[in-house]
């Protein structure tokens, strides 16, 4: 029997142990339990076992990345299908360097400018990963977090870590341990907790084996930046543009991903499209970056949204989230603006809308839509 097998359905299973862990910014070394609490996670990492970690963009699910195995539970424990590849995650440059086959100058020069930091680089593989963490492609998505405490870890296991985000597969990330607790339960072995992402959208993915390089998944690293960095101009692949693969270079290309149990839908006129879903018995949640009337509260699930396109990102999943905890059947959204520092948000959300914009909605009641 085949390992990669669905577990929704399975029955449930004991919760995952969740330890704090902190490290005061100037101070030489963590504190005494977070250093415990690494070792224990470094423990069962060596062992093949599954660990959620932060990042500071989201939480991910961990296993060592050379234990082909282990990266195999990461596929079950997501239900992830096998075409979408894995990002490994590294304390250093020098990691990385020993992942790739063929080490560009130009992924030196991004590496060098970035890391730590959310930008994921897509090298030529090393043929002593497993081919399950590449999806069987040639080439592996490579990063350093920009989160002290992870780097720690990695390098007390002394292996790199396939760690893509700790929820089931298309569904919202996770921004602190509840959200991974909520999603994936006794499927990991223990969730480290440091709190709140600092990003909170995934890191941006370059293809820095195209010429020229191209970003497959936008993030909080723009184009220009990298553009500048390089001293050529980057390439950008829209989830317009894309045609699937069979076999993909990225994690985070699917048409549909980062996505509620809400159904999404973006808009620039929300007042018409809530009375037209209120009036069909729907639950309607609405991120807004506007101040709504004081009529629209009491009707509706108000979720404000910052109009920086840095802090819009922050709190995007953890308000969806939110939505999902009220119950909404519907999450209106306001169309965000049109500037390029906002691709990374249109990106997840019209990644999290992407559906059959009329199957069976004007149809349904709230009842046989949930």
């Amino acid at each position: 029997m085949s390992l990669r097998q669905d577990t929704s359905q399975s029955s449930p299973l004991r919760m995952p142990e969740v330890l704090e862990i902190e490290w005061a910014h100037g101070t030489l070394m963590p504190p005494p339990s977070t250093m415990a609490a690494l070792e224990k996670a470094a423990d069962l990492l060596r062992c093949g076992r599954l660990v959620a970690i932060p990042t500071e963009t989201v939480y991910g699910i961990a296993a060592v990345a050379n234990d082909s195995d282990a990266v195999e539970r990461i596929f079950v424990a997501k239900g992830r299908p096998a075409h979408n590849p894995l990002i490994v995650h590294v304390a250093d440059i020098e990691g990385a360097r020993v992942l790739s086959r063929r080490w560009s100058d130009r992924a030196e020069i991004l590496a060098t400018h970035f890391w730590p930091g959310p930008l994921t680089l897509v090298v030529d593989r090393n043929e002593t990963l497993p081919l399950n963490v590449t999806a069987g492609g040639s080439t592996v998505a490579i990063r350093c977090p920009d989160q002290s405490l992870t780097r720690l870890l990695i390098e007390m296991v002394g292996q790199p870590l396939a760690a893509p985000s700790a929820n089931r597969s298309t569904e919202l990330s996770p921004t602190c341990a509840k959200h991974v607790v909520e999603g994936l339960g006794g499927l990991v072995d223990l969730i480290l907790d440091a709190g709140p992402c600092q990003r909170g959208i995934e890191s941006t993915v370059i293809d820095t084996t195209s010429d020229p390089p191209f970003i497959l998944r936008p993030g909080p690293i723009g184009q220009s930046e990298l553009s500048q960095a390089l001293g050529v101009m980057v390439d950008i692949r829209l989830i317009t543009d894309v045609i699937q693969p069979m076999i993909q270079r990225s994690p985070g290309t699917g048409l549909r991903h980062y996505a509620p149990r809400a159904r999404v839908e973006l808009t620039v006129n929300p007042s018409s499209r809530l009375a037209e879903l209120l009036a069909m018995g729907f639950r309607v949640g609405w991120l807004t970056l506007s101040e709504p009337s004081h009529e629209q509260l009491g009707t509706i699930t108000v979720l404000h949204m910052p109009d920086d396109p840095v802090e819009f990102a922050k709190v995007l999943y953890d308000r969806m989230h939110q939505a999902d905890e009220c119950g909404v059947d519907v999450l209106l959204v306001d169309r965000p603006p049109e500037f390029i520092e906002w691709i990374a948000i249109h990106d997840r959300l019209a990644r999290a809308s992407f559906s059959d914009q009329t199957k069976g909605f004007e149809n349904s009641s709230r009842t046989s839509h949930r």
